[in-house]
């Protein structure tokens, strides 16, 4: 069954280690962590300091997703802050096999993220050299949007080329998921789901939801 990373993006940060606590407590197998600049996307969110907090809180690992421009300045900040994983962007690095490289010599895991309209065969290359492919089913920088119906392809077509290049690479799929595209995202391949609103919202307990996505995950999608 596919492995559930609920995003603190979403979370209450007035509370924040109870946010975590309660996720942790609910079976989330990761956190992710959304670090926005500003520039590669709209919004800023927050930096290494945080990170550095929530290590502090959780033994979870930490799946911290660098939407910023220039990653390779912000790399070794995270990694000392605790990162597990850090997931740079395709579109983000002129010299992406450096910075891939550079990633794994902070000793961290390595995570490659592609934006919807980016084409995936980029993994062709960088398969054999990253630890984690994370699919992006909205446009990075806001919290909310509806999954892109066309991802169910390109995480089958990733899943192909892992199958093939590199077994141990998780596939990684962020945006829009919920009880109704969970499902659909594992199918066809995805073998990590980062949950934001759907896990953090006013409706139901932290609990609660992410109970909700794992039952989801134990139904059919064709039915």
């Amino acid at each position: 069954m596919s492995k559930l990373a609920p995003s603190i993006l979403t979370a209450d940060f007035g509370h924040l280690a109870d946010q975590i606590s309660q996720a942790e407590q609910a079976g989330a197998d990761y956190l992710h962590l959304d670090v926005m600049d500003g520039h590669f996307v709209p919004n800023i969110s927050f930096g290494s300091a945080v990170v550095s907090t929530v290590r502090s809180l959780t033994e979870l690992p930490l799946d911290v997703h660098l939407m910023v421009s220039n990653p390779d300045a912000h790399v070794p900040a995270f990694a000392e802050a605790g990162a597990d994983i850090i997931t740079v962007h395709a579109e983000t690095s002129v010299h992406l096999h450096r910075t891939l490289t550079l990633v794994r010599e902070h000793g961290v895991q390595v995570g490659l993220a592609v934006n919807p309209l980016t084409a995936p065969d980029v993994y062709l290359r960088a398969l054999p050299l990253i630890d984690l492919a994370l699919i992006m089913s909205v446009n990075p920088g806001f919290g909310g949007q509806q999954f892109l119906p066309f991802t169910k392809g390109r995480l089958e077509t990733v899943r192909s080329m892992r199958d093939e290049l590199n077994r141990e690479c998780i596939i990684s799929v962020d945006g829009g998921i919920n009880t109704r595209t969970a499902p659909l995202a594992a199918s066809a391949g995805a073998d990590l789901l980062v949950v934001g609103s759907s896990v953090y919202n006013d409706r139901a307990s932290v609990a609660a939801n992410i109970s909700a996505l794992r039952s989801s995950l134990e139904v059919d999608p064709l039915n």
